[in-house]
């Protein structure tokens, strides 16, 4: 049976926070709404643009003034994706690692032009997948299923920090390991049912694995 790696973006592999807080202010600010903070974007992240920036809107914002935010978030964002986006320390390595054992693939639910772009970047011949209106979004397991289709996966650890990937990886019907650098942290990581943890990048290998041989002793 052949396993595949499933990971998810923000929080996981990619340090985005900053590039996300001055997108949203930036479109937030073109409709004059206060900015928000580093710490307040982070609590925002992780079900979607269109949550993000709900959440960073005064209450009582109409469905309508969101979705003109998100329509000027959506290509400043993409175009600026990149600006102090980096990897985690020991991303790569993690990566290059697994790669040489297991197909990989990316999802997220940021905007699927973003993810791409970034993908392309850092972590290029990795399948990547991002939010698509054919497609939902976690924690829905739809984009975890199209990923293992796309590199012929029959069954897959998922690798993310919130409890979007928890909840996900619970509908899709496999194990999640939870990353303790990201967004979210390991109490509410632990409350939304989270079983295995990681706590520096450099022992995702070793988690992984010990998770694909706990799973393989079991059946």
């Amino acid at each position: 049976m052949k396993t595949g790696i499933l990971f998810d973006l923000d929080g996981t592999l990619l340090d985005t926070l900053e590039d996300l807080l001055d997108a949203a202010n930036h479109a937030l600010a073109l409709f004059g709404y206060p900015p928000r903070t580093l710490e307040q974007m982070r609590r925002s992240v992780g079900n979607g643009a269109a949550h993000q920036l709900r959440t960073s809107m005064p209450e009582g914002a109409s469905e309508k003034q969101v979705q003109q935010v998100l329509a000027a978030y959506k290509p400043y964002y993409t175009a600026h994706c990149h600006v102090k986006t980096r990897p985690y320390a020991g991303i790569p390595e993690a990566l290059a690692d697994l790669g040489r054992d297991f197909p990989l693939a990316i999802v997220s639910n940021k905007p699927d032009a973003a993810v791409k772009a970034l993908c392309a970047q850092e972590f290029p011949g990795i399948f990547a997948l991002g939010e698509t209106p054919d497609c939902p979004r976690k924690p829905a397991p739809d984009s975890l299923y199209r990923a293992m289709a796309a590199i012929g996966a029959e069954r897959c650890v998922y690798v993310g920090d919130s409890e979007v990937d928890v909840v996900t990886a619970k509908n899709a019907g496999v194990p999640c390991l939870s990353v303790l650098w990201g967004f979210r942290d390991e109490p509410e990581l632990l409350a939304a049912g989270a079983k295995h943890l990681c706590r520096e990048p450099g022992k995702l290998p070793e988690a992984i694995r010990a998770i694909l041989k706990e799973a393989d002793h079991g059946q």
